[in-house]
């Protein structure tokens, strides 16, 4: 029951206008039943790509993207930061430095470690602001780690439509995204991002 619950949702998101086919039922049953699906229970494939929109949004809100820690060079094509690091350089073995966009790998055995070094930069003052897009899998130890010196989030109201190594949409995740800023420019950033979903400060008051 869970796994025709994940199918037909999936069928929804990726169905153009709302129109669900045979066919695209066919393919949303197959892909969840071989887990190929996009960050599905945190496992999956680690080289899907944001979408050109949110990059533009980051942009907006930090002017200029120094570094991506969790990159290719088919994702800094859209990225566009002056600094990358790919799986082959492993950037937790990196100095981090500058305004940073990251969508890191949603593997659970890296999210954790990529969260917590971005938490390490960041409180250092290497990182002045950050954005970072993951899963919104807010009972998760990492999302806390982030959650804890953020200054704001964004629930898109969608799930978000990755990119493939194409650069083509792959069809809705399961599970939906959040998108964390850390930095000082909060209401930059809310105006940004508040096109796409809903969300806020994030207040640390005891």
């Amino acid at each position: 029951p869970e796994q025709q619950r994940d199918a037909w949702a999936l069928a929804v998101e990726s169905a153009p206008e709302g129109k669900v086919t045979a066919k695209i039922v066919e393919e949303a049953v197959a892909k969840v039943a071989n887990k190929q699906v996009h960050v599905s229970q945190n496992s999956g494939n680690n080289e899907w790509y944001t979408p050109h929109k949110y990059i533009v949004a980051a942009k907006e809100v930090m002017e200029t993207i120094d570094l991506d820690p969790a990159s290719s060079e088919v994702a800094n094509s859209i990225v566009g930061a002056k600094k990358f690091y790919t799986e082959k350089d492993d950037g937790l073995t990196k100095k981090w430095s500058g305004n940073t966009w990251m969508n890191p790998p949603y593997s659970l055995d890296l999210i954790g470690k990529f969260s917590d070094k971005i938490v390490k930069h960041f409180s250092d003052g290497s990182i002045p602001q950050a954005i970072v897009l993951v899963n919104n899998a807010t009972e998760t130890a990492w999302f806390k780690t982030m959650a804890d010196v953020a200054s704001a989030v964004v629930f898109p109201s969608s799930r978000i439509k990755f990119l493939d190594n194409n650069l083509n949409p792959s069809g809705a995740p399961l599970q939906g995204q959040a998108i964390l800023y850390l930095g000082n420019n909060t209401d930059r950033f809310l105006s940004s991002f508040l096109k796409f979903g809903w969300g806020g400060v994030i207040s640390h008051d005891d």
